[in-house]
């Protein structure tokens, strides 16, 4: 067993509120360069839609990512080293600007020093490529926002395949939820193993996956190579270019400026310990659907003593392993397994995971307005607006299971959190609806005896005796009268 941490992002896709805010900040802080102008290395797409770069999660198309051969071995999905000798200058899977997006800026300018006349003046749009004008604008990042053009595009949608039915464009059935991305950093990154020049790498440290600019040499392959597409090139300096989870912030503790500026605070950032020697296994599962549960082995429990022990001695340092003790990313990912992978049948064992959104079931059966009764809801999972299988293409490989599942645990929790927080009632029995099978047991007990309390509150799932008083105006003005102590 050799035991690394990774720095890893859990992200709640029932809080997304499509706001863009963390795109345009890391823009302004990464991308905003010469060569960069059509990079985006975070964006929020809407779902059902194609994304970006279009049709990104077609993969029988692009061919990222791995799959096994005849003899059950990882191999890179795009072929191996003659392949890609064969084909260096010519890369059949390489994606176009046509479909990323032209960039565009406008003729500012005309609007300052245009004359006075009938009419106002017109700031045109420009290439930021080739600097001439366009005279119509076909595509952009987020170009199908918020279901824009879905009647006639919603089944290129790729994760709409088989479930054509069950997905519809007419107003009384529609739906739509966020989804951010950023790259995976990936326990086992394609991209690293696409690059013939060596210049991606995977930090030992932190396991940030990086491009060494000195080293590359411009072949692309880490761009066709990622099946999520989140590697770029730079057409100004002939290097690729990718999102670095804001390193130069991490190693001075500083959350990543997405995570920072985030208006619906959906993300969770933390540690994980896990064991290098199991990725392979993990990513060598025959069946697609096995690969969340081998990915979750892989993870190490931080609050073994022998785990902690064996990091020690591998070179993980001691704060470390007290930061991944309180993680939020192995908390939300294997503890209580509410969050899951992006596309896990990429068999790049991702890091970037999310919490599927549970609204459009919990709203639709509150009688009160304030809370569901669980045993509505888990009747209810099958019916919502958002298909299960469509959520189940998108995050468990298929495993519709997997998501009824995650969206009882959070249904229940839901429930019971609300029912305590805003309108004041304590279940003594402690029954959160969490006691179903396969659940973690009951979360909300409180007073009354069980033997396992104490055990259940040491993992810090217990809630408290009284419900938090909140009040907003209070806890402002004592923040007011602190600071103005403070000067």
């Amino acid at each position: 067993m050799k035991i690394r941490a990774q720095v890893g992002m859990v992200m709640n896709l029932d809080k997304c509120i499509g706001c863009h805010t963390c795109s345009v900040t890391c823009k302004q802080v990464w991308t905003n360069r010469p060569g960069t102008e059509y990079v985006w290395f975070n964006d929020v797409e809407t779902k059902p839609g194609l994304g970006y770069p279009r049709r990104w999660e077609d993969n029988d198309h692009w061919r990222g990512g791995w799959e096994l051969d005849k003899k059950g071995r990882l191999r890179l999905k795009a072929g191996g080293r003659v392949k890609k000798l064969l084909s260096i200058f010519s890369n059949p899977n390489l994606p176009q600007i046509d479909d990323y997006y032209e960039p565009w800026t406008y003729d500012y300018e005309k609007l300052i020093t245009a004359p006075l006349s009938a009419h106002d003046p017109v700031a045109r749009a420009r290439s930021q490529l080739t600097g001439k004008a366009l005279q119509e604008i076909r595509w952009g990042p987020n170009w199908d926002d918020n279901l824009a053009g879905a009647p006639e595009r919603i089944h290129e949608d790729p994760l709409t395949r088989g479930i054509e039915e069950q997905v519809k464009a007419t107003y009384e059935q529609a739906f739509m939820f966020h989804l951010p991305r950023i790259c995976e950093h990936c326990l086992n990154p394609s991209c690293v193993a696409s690059c013939p020049s060596g210049a991606m790498y995977k930090r030992e440290e932190d396991g940030i996956v990086l491009v060494d600019q000195a080293k590359c040499r411009g072949w692309r392959f880490c761009v066709s190579g990622c099946p999520y597409k989140k590697v770029y090139f730079n057409h100004q300096t002939g290097k690729a270019e990718k999102c670095t989870l804001c390193y130069p912030r991490i190693e001075v503790v500083l959350p990543t400026i997405c995570s920072e500026t985030c208006v619906g605070r959906i993300r969770h950032i933390g540690l994980v310990l896990y064991d290098v020697d199991r990725v392979e296994a993990a990513a060598s599962v025959p069946d697609p659907r096995d690969l969340l549960a081998a990915q979750r082995q892989v993870f190490l429990d931080p609050l073994d003593a022998g785990v902690c022990e064996q990091a020690a001695r591998d070179g993980v340092p001691a704060d470390w392993i007290d930061a991944a003790r309180r993680s939020p990313v192995y908390a939300l990912a294997h503890r209580y397994r509410v969050a899951l992978p992006l596309h896990p049948e990429y068999r790049t064992l991702p890091m970037v995971w999310y919490v599927p959104p549970l609204s459009p079931i919990v709203n639709s059966l509150e009688s009160d307005g304030y809370e569901a009764d669980p045993d509505d809801v888990f009747g209810a999972i099958d019916h919502l607006r958002i298909p299960v299988d469509y959520l189940a293409n998108l995050l468990a490989a298929g495993d519709s299971e997997v998501i009824r599942d995650v969206l009882r645990r959070l249904a229940a929790m839901r429930g019971h959190m609300r029912k305590r927080e805003v309108l004041g009632e304590h279940d003594l029995q402690g029954t959160c609806g969490l006691d179903f099978e396969g659940g973690p047991g009951n979360c909300g007990m409180v007073g009354g005896g069980r033997e396992s309390q104490s055990e259940a509150g040491a993992e810090g799932f217990m809630l408290t005796d009284q419900p938090a008083q909140l009040d907003i105006v209070q806890m402002l003005g004592d923040q007011r009268r602190s600071d103005e102590g403070a000067r």
